[in-house]
């Protein structure tokens, strides 16, 4: 690996990651339809934040290495390649499914477009280009699927509660239960042939 390549993705990255959630978090404020609490709850129960912090600082991690809680956790190739699967998804669903669903202006564009579009593309690059896959085994793909079973449990647990639902396909009060416990299961097989994929190319793309 380039250090100084690997490093300007990084830090790409991080720049990137770290405004478009803030960003993010000040037009939830900004626009909110519930109170502040309520509101920053919201916030952190749409998978696509979630999923950019977990990228946002694990490429901050990686790239000034010092002082970050769990570098080194973030740095194993297992880890790295289930963050690639896990931002690979956040694009796909939006671009596939929720994109069509509104239309965004302005700064929520940038965001949008940032959140959903440019982190997925440079972070798979970043892994592919950079990160060492001689590690990754087929076995590795069950505990990558325990991210999206947790996040899929609480929100429709608090859905349950709160009466509100991140993403239209998992509305419960507009869908059903039957119906989306069918695209949740979907979404995991999703999940589940994305994380083959990632797998059979890292042991196409191995090193010694």
């Amino acid at each position: 690996m380039e250090k100084k390549p690997a490093k300007s993705f990084l830090a790409i990255i991080t720049i990137l990651g770290w405004f478009a959630l803030a960003a993010q978090f000040y037009l939830i404020i900004v626009n909110r339809t519930a109170s502040i609490p309520e509101t920053i709850v919201r916030y952190f129960s749409f998978y696509t934040i979630l999923t950019n912090i977990l990228i946002a600082y694990c490429a901050t991690s990686l790239w000034l290495k010092q002082g970050f809680l769990l570098s080194n956790f973030l740095s194993k190739q297992t880890v790295l390649a289930a963050l690639t699967l896990y931002i690979v998804i956040v694009g796909l669903v939006y671009n596939l499914i929720l994109r069509k669903t509104w239309n965004p202006q302005g700064l929520q564009l940038l965001v949008d477009e940032l959140l959903h579009t440019v982190i997925p593309i440079v972070f798979l690059f970043f892994w592919l280009l950079f990160v060492q896959k001689n590690e990754l085994k087929w076995k590795n793909i069950l505990s990558w699927l325990i991210y999206p079973l947790i996040y899929i449990i609480l929100i429709l647990g608090r859905g349950k509660i709160s009466g509100f639902y991140p993403y239209p396909f998992i509305d419960v009060n507009k869908l059903g239960f039957s119906k989306v416990i069918l695209n949740c299961g979907t979404l995991i097989i999703v999940f589940l042939v994305f994380s083959l994929l990632i797998v059979g190319v890292g042991k196409l793309m191995r090193k010694p």
